[in-house]
C-alpha cells in the first residue's frame, strides 16, 4: 500500500517547463533515492510532495493520518523554539509523551495522598500503558542515541541553538525529525554537515527506520546501504529501478541498451510500413494503407513526445486520452509528412556526461611516495599528526581518510612543499610530474571568465578551446560566465578540465567529488579507473574510495595510519578491532580485575573461558532482571487492587530502572556473542 501517489505532476515558470508528467508512489516501508543532475528539480520535487509546494500540474495524494517529515538541504526550517538549547529542542518532540507523564505523576501524588477513587485508578493505569507503549520509559534514552550518533557532544546539549553553526543546525533538525518517528521522511542531501562516523550512524538508523524515506544525495555509498528503490528524474521524466544504488548503475546500462535496440527495431519496421503506405495509398488497398498512415503517424508524434514507451500507452489508452496529457501536435496525414517526421526521431540519447581523460605525459619511477618518522604541523605549533612510514608505488591509489581539521589538506601541501615537515622526512620518487586539484580551487580567478581561465593554462585556438569545455558541459554561452557566478560543481568542472591538461603522473585530489554531481562522479570514477599513474586521494566519498583504493591512510587522534589493502577490508579490520574493544570492556567489568594491581583483566591463552565465564555470568543476570520485571509487573497489578497508590509510584521507578539495566546487560551480551 501507498503512503504517497504523485500523478503527472508537473512544474513550471512562466513558459519554462521544469519538469513535467512525474507519476510514482512510495510504499508504506519503502526506502527511495531520488538522483539526477543538478538543476532538474529534485529539490522542487521533494518540497511538492512534502505539499510545502504547490505543482501546476497533476495531484499528490497522501494517505489518510499519515504525517510526514521534511529536511531541507539548508537550515532555514524553524525550530519549535527560537530560545531553545539543542536538548530542550530535541524535548519538543515528545510534547504529548511528556504531558501524559506529568498527568501520571499529578495522579500519583493524589494517589499518595489518600484519595482512593476507582475512577482515578483506571484512568492511571490506562494512561500508564498508553505510556509505556509510546515509548515513554525510554525517550531520554532515545534522544541521548541520536544526538550522540550524529555527532552532538554531551557539551553541545546546552548550547542555544541560536549558537549552533550552520552545519550543526541542519543535524539538530535531522535529529528532530528521527525522534518525531513521522511516517514518511523526506531528506534532501541529509549527509551534507555529517563526518563519516555520523554517516553511518545514520545509515543505520535509516536501515531499520519503521517507515518510508525519501531522500536525496549525492553520496553514493550513503545510497548503496539505504535505499531499495531509486527514482531517476531527467529531462524525459521519472524511471523507476529496484535496488540499491549499484544495482541501479547495472539496470541504467541494461535499459539503455534496450532502448536504443527498440528505437532501431521500431525505425525498422515503421520503414517497411511506410513503403507499404506509399505503394498502396492509391491503389486497391486503399483503405489498409490510410489506416496504417493514421496509426504509424500518431506512434512517431507519441515517440517524440513521450518516447518509445509511448507506444504501449496507445494501445491501452488510445490516442484522445494520450494526447490530452500530452503536448502534441496534429499527426502526418500524408506519406511524405510522415517520411520527414519519421526522419526527425533521434535515437534515445543518454543525458550529457562529463567527458574527460587523464593521459600521463611519460611513466614515473617506481617508488612514488617516501616518509620516515614524519610529523606534519605548523611551525611554531605542536605536531597536527605523526605518520606511519609510508611507501606509496607507481599505479597505486592511497586513500587518505578522517574527520575535518585533522590535517589531511596540511598534508598535501607538505608533499607539494609548500609546507616543510614538523619532523622527520618527505621523499618524492623519480621522474615524476604532479597535478592537483584543490578543494578551494583558490588557483581560479574570480574575475576572469571561465573560457579566459581555461586560456590561461593552455595554448589552444579559440575554437579547440571551446570544444575542450564543451566535454566538461560547458556549451554555448556557459563559456563566458564569470569563475565568481559559478557554482560549486561547474567551478569543480573547470578545475578538473585545467587538472587534465596538465598530464600528471602523479595526482593529489582533495575532495574532488564534493560538489558534482551524480553523473559527474560516475565519469570522474571511471577516468580515475583507467588512470596510468598514481593517486593520492582525500576524499569523504567512500564509493570512490572504495573502487580505487589499494592503500587506506586513517588520520585518528593525532596519528596517520597505514593500512595496505583495500577499503572493505579496512572495514573489517577495524570492525575487529572495534569489536575486541567491545568485548574487553564488558570482560573488564565482567570478569575480576588481577589481584593486588591495578591493571584490568588482559585477554589471554585463557581467553575462551573466560568469555564463556563471562556469559554465563550476563545470562544469569538477564534472567534475573527479566525475572525482576514479570515480578513488578504482577506487584503493580495487586497494587492497583489494593489500592497502594504510594506504592504503585516506587514501583514505576523501579520498573522504569530495571528495564534500563536489562538493556544495557544485552548490549553487552551481543558484543560478547558475536
Amino acid at each position: 500500500m501507498a503512503i504517497l501517489t504523485a500523478s503527472y505532476v508537473g512544474q513550471s515558470f512562466g513558459a519554462f517547463d521544469l519538469f513535467s508528467g512525474i507519476t510514482a508512489s512510495v510504499p508504506n516501508n519503502g526506502k527511495i533515492g531520488l538522483v539526477g543532475p543538478n538543476g532538474i528539480g529534485k529539490t522542487t520535487l521533494l518540497l511538492i510532495l512534502a505539499g510545502m509546494a504547490q505543482p501546476s500540474a497533476g495531484t499528490v495524494t497522501l494517505a489518510r493520518g499519515a504525517r510526514i517529515g521534511y529536511l531541507t538541504q539548508e537550515s532555514s526550517q524553524a525550530f519549535t523554539g527560537k530560545d531553545h538549547t539543542v536538548h530542550e529542542e530535541m524535548l519538543a518532540a515528545f510534547t504529548d509523551l511528556r504531558a501524559d507523564e506529568a498527568r501520571l505523576r499529578e495522579m500519583e501524588i493524589q494517589m499518595a495522598e489518600g484519595t482512593t477513587d476507582d475512577e482515578l485508578l483506571s484512568r492511571y493505569s490506562s494512561l500508564q500503558v498508553q505510556f509505556e507503549l509510546a515509548g515513554g520509559y525510554d525517550y531520554q534514552l532515545r534522544i541521548k542515541q541520536t544526538l550522540t550518533g550524529l555527532g552532538f557532544s554531551a557539551d553541545d546539549w546546552q548550547m542555544p541553538l541560536t549558537h549552533l553553526s550552520g552545519g550543526q543546525k541542519t543535524r539538530a533538525l535531522l535529529a528532530r525529525l528521527l525522534l518525531e518517528k513521522p511516517n514518511l521522511l523526506i531528506l534532501d542531501e541529509p549527509t551534507n554537515h555529517l563526518d563519516v562516523g555520523a554517516v553511518e550512524w545514520l545509515e543505520g538508523a535509516l536501515k531499520i527506520w519503521d517507515g518510508a524515506v525519501l531522500l536525496v544525495s549525492h553520496d553514493r555509498y550513503f545510497l548503496d546501504k539505504v535505499v531499495d528503490t531509486i527514482w531517476e528524474m531527467t529531462r524525459a521524466g521519472l524511471t523507476t529501478y529496484r535496488g540499491n544504488y549499484s544495482a541501479y548503475v547495472q539496470q541504467r546500462h541494461d535499459r539503455w541498451e534496450l532502448l536504443e535496440q527498440e528505437f532501431t527495431t521500431f525505425k525498422e519496421r515503421a520503414a517497411k510500413e511506410l513503403d507499404f503506405i506509399r505503394r498502396n495509398i492509391a491503389g486497391q488497398r486503399t483503405q489498409m494503407a490510410q489506416g496504417k498512415l493514421s496509426r504509424l503517424a500518431r506512434e512517431v508524434e507519441a515517440i517524440r513526445v513521450g518516447g518509445l514507451g509511448m507506444i504501449a500507452q496507445l494501445s491501452s489508452k488510445g490516442w484522445l486520452q494520450v494526447s490530452s496529457r500530452l503536448d502534441l501536435r496534429r499527426p502526418a496525414s500524408s506519406p511524405d509528412e510522415l517520411h520527414a517526421q519519421l526522419h526527425a526521431l533521434r535515437s534515445p540519447r543518454r543525458p550529457p556526461e562529463l567527458n574527460m581523460s587523464l593521459r600521463p605525459s611519460h611513466r614515473s619511477g617506481n617508488i612514488i611516495l617516501r616518509t620516515t618518522e614524519l610529523q606534519v604541523g605548523y611551525p611554531g605549533h605542536a605536531p597536527l599528526f605523526m605518520a606511519d612510514d609510508i611507501e606509496l608505488h607507481r599505479q597505486e591509489c592511497a586513500a587518505l581518510i578522517g574527520g575535518n581539521g585533522t590535517g589531511k589538506t596540511t598534508f598535501l601541501r607538505t608533499i607539494l612543499s609548500e609546507m616543510i615537515p614538523a619532523a622527520g622526512d618527505v621523499m618524492l620518487g623519480a621522474s615524476l610530474n604532479v597535478g592537483y586539484f584543490s578543494q578551494t580551487q583558490e588557483h581560479l580567478h574570480p574575475d576572469e571568465t571561465v573560457l579566459d581561465e581555461f586560456l590561461r593554462h593552455c595554448n589552444m585556438l579559440l575554437g579547440e578551446a571551446r570544444s575542450y569545455l564543451a566535454r566538461f558541459l560547458f556549451q554555448g554561452d556557459d563559456v563566458y560566465k564569470r569563475i565568481s557566478s559559478l557554482s560549486g560543481g561547474e567551478r569543480s568542472r573547470l578545475a578538473l578540465a585545467i587538472l587534465t591538461l596538465d598530464e600528471a603522473n602523479f595526482l593529489l585530489l582533495d575532495e574532488p567529488t564534493n560538489h558534482l554531481d551524480i553523473p559527474a562522479q560516475e565519469a570522474l570514477q571511471a577516468t580515475l579507473e583507467t588512470f596510468g599513474g598514481t593517486v593520492l586521494l582525500v576524499s569523504h566519498d567512500r564509493y570512490l574510495v572504495d573502487r580505487l583504493a589499494t592503500q587506506i591512510w586513517e588520520l585518528r587522534d593525532g596519528r596517520l595510519r597505514v593500512f595496505n589493502g583495500s577499503y572493505q577490508e579496512y572495514l573489517a579490520q577495524r570492525e575487529q578491532e572495534i569489536l575486541a574493544q567491545k568485548e574487553a570492556a564488558v570482560l573488564e567489568t565482567a570478569v575480576p580485575a588481577n589481584h593486588g594491581t591495578d591493571e584490568p583483566a588482559q585477554l589471554s591463552k585463557n581467553e575462551q573461558r573466560r568469555r564463556a565465564a563471562a556469559l554465563h555470568e550476563l545470562e544469569a543476570n538477564i534472567t534475573a532482571l527479566e525475572a525482576r520485571l514479570a515480578q513488578i509487573t504482577r506487584d503493580m497489578e495487586q497494587a492497583a487492587q489494593d489500592s497502594a497508590f504510594d506504592k504503585i509510584q516506587t514501583l514505576g521507578i523501579e520498573y522504569a530502572d530495571t528495564e534500563k539495566q536489562l538493556e544495557q546487560r544485552l548490549e553487552e551480551w551481543e558484543f560478547l556473542h558475536e
